[in-house]
């Protein structure tokens, strides 16, 4: 996605994403080779096309400006219709990162949810274990 150069540190850039969102182009994302001055790569106002990474701890977007230049999916990859084992939904082409994130969380959900279900099967079966006195 596009966002814009909201300013400048030693150790990165902060970049403004489309929704008002502030993420941070940490030095080491801006460019493949080695960037001692990030004032020579980017300046105050630059648009620049960004990936997102992740978020951190505070809320804030990690981005990359090296990755975002990397060949990536379409997104105009048709749906897969037809799932490839039954019982599965179909795949999509990626989305944004949000809907990524809701994905992530609906599959964790679901993961935890069975592997609770196991351990009580499991448990229901077995005896407490009598100690001897």
């Amino acid at each position: 996605m596009d966002g814009k150069v909201t300013g400048i540190a030693n150790f990165g850039a902060f970049v403004e994403l489309p929704e008002g969102a502030v993420g941070l182009v940490h030095i080491s994302q801006v460019s493949e080779k080695y960037v001692t001055n990030i004032n020579e790569q980017l300046k105050v106002g630059d648009v620049v096309k960004v990936k997102v990474l992740g978020i951190n701890n505070k809320g804030k977007y990690d981005l990359s400006i090296k990755q975002a230049s990397k060949q990536t999916f379409s997104s105009s990859l048709p749906l897969l219709t037809e799932p490839r084992h039954r019982g599965r939904e179909p795949r999509h082409p990626p989305g944004s990162f949000e809907d990524k994130i809701t994905q992530f969380l609906k599959q964790s959900e679901e993961k935890l949810l069975d592997l609770k279900r196991n351990i009580q099967e499991k448990q229901v079966g077995k005896k407490p274990k009598r100690t001897i006195k």
